[in-house]
This record gives C-alpha cells, sequence and structure tokens, in this order.
C-alpha cells in the first residue's frame, strides 16, 4: 500500500493573490497623486509660468520666421500661411502674442516704443528649397526641445507642449515631403 501525504494547506496569502494585491497598489498608487505641500505648490507655478513664456517666445519666433520666408518667396505664400497661422495660434495658446510682427517686450506684451525694426528679422536663404529646408530644421528643433521640457512641467502644460511639438513635427515633415 502506497504512503499518501495528507494535503497541506498553506498557512497564509498564496503567491497569486499577493501577487494581484501587489498590483492593486501601484494602480492605486498610480492614480492618486500626492497632496502638495506648501513649500512645492510655489516654486512650481513659476517653474511652469517659466517654461509656457519661453515656449510662447519660442513660437512667436517661428511665426516671424515664416512671415520672413513669405516675404522673401511671395510663390511660398500659400503653402506656408496654414502653417504661420498654426504656429500663432500656438503662441497664443501659450499665452503670447498672437502676430509674428510685434515684438514682445520684457513683460511679454508688445512693446509700444519699439523702433520701427526692432531686431533684425531672420536671415532667409536665397534659394526657396533651402528657405523651407531651414523652416523644417527650425520646427524639428523647436520640436525636440519642447519633448525634452515634457518631464519638467506640471500635466496641463505637459500636454499642451506635447501636442505643439508633435504639430511642429508634422510640419517638418509636410515642409520636407512637399518639396519632392
Amino acid at each position: 500500500m502506497p504512503f499518501t501525504l495528507p494535503p497541506r494547506t498553506p498557512s497564509g496569502p498564496r503567491r497569486r493573490s499577493l501577487l494581484a494585491s501587489a498590483a492593486g497598489a501601484f494602480v492605486l498608487v498610480g492614480c492618486t497623486a500626492p497632496e502638495p505641500s506648501t513649500d512645492t505648490t510655489v516654486a512650481t507655478p513659476s517653474a511652469a509660468d517659466r517654461a509656457r513664456a519661453r515656449a510662447a517666445r519660442d513660437s512667436e519666433s517661428l511665426a516671424a520666421r515664416y512671415a520672413a520666408v513669405i516675404t522673401a518667396h511671395p510663390p511660398l505664400a500659400a503653402r506656408l500661411k496654414p502653417l504661420r497661422t498654426e504656429v500663432e495660434r500656438h503662441a497664443k495658446a501659450f499665452g503670447g502674442s498672437a502676430t509674428a510682427g510685434s515684438r514682445p517686450s520684457a513683460s511679454g506684451s508688445p512693446s509700444a516704443s519699439a523702433p520701427a525694426h526692432p531686431s533684425p528679422s531672420p536671415t532667409v536663404p536665397a534659394q526657396a528649397k533651402d528657405a523651407l529646408a531651414d523652416l523644417a530644421a527650425a520646427e524639428r528643433t523647436l520640436a525636440e526641445q519642447r519633448t525634452k521640457t515634457l518631464l519638467t512641467v506640471p500635466g496641463e502644460l505637459a500636454r499642451l507642449l506635447a501636442s505643439v511639438a508633435a504639430a511642429g513635427a508634422a510640419h517638418a515633415f509636410l515642409l520636407t515631403e512637399g518639396a519632392k
């Protein structure tokens, strides 16, 4: 007659229930945000405001580049105006001005006492193909910069930066692929 051991009853939680509860705890931790202390709420908006102001200035500068290329190469106007309009909308979404021609002052608002040529206009290559490549490179560079900034800003601004970076990458694609 074979000897059989009596069934062993585990003396604690099973491995599966431990894994399930650990996974549930991670989900709960991921869904809840810690309460900010008074020290971090003072510093975070300041950093976010600086990031937002920089993004607005960058978009305004890019819109000025588009305007300079349109002025230098009028045949490209029909192709570039919709892209410039989007870049101006991006600047406005970040709190900047909607026009590429006005130069913001240190306070972020257009300067009323600015001279007719407040700064040298962006240099535009003589060839239209080179001008498009220059705009595409500027769009790509700005999209990469904004993507890197995503990790340092709060949620809503990060989503806006991600959306605008994706639009910039699409603009770069349209500027380079449309020439082919």
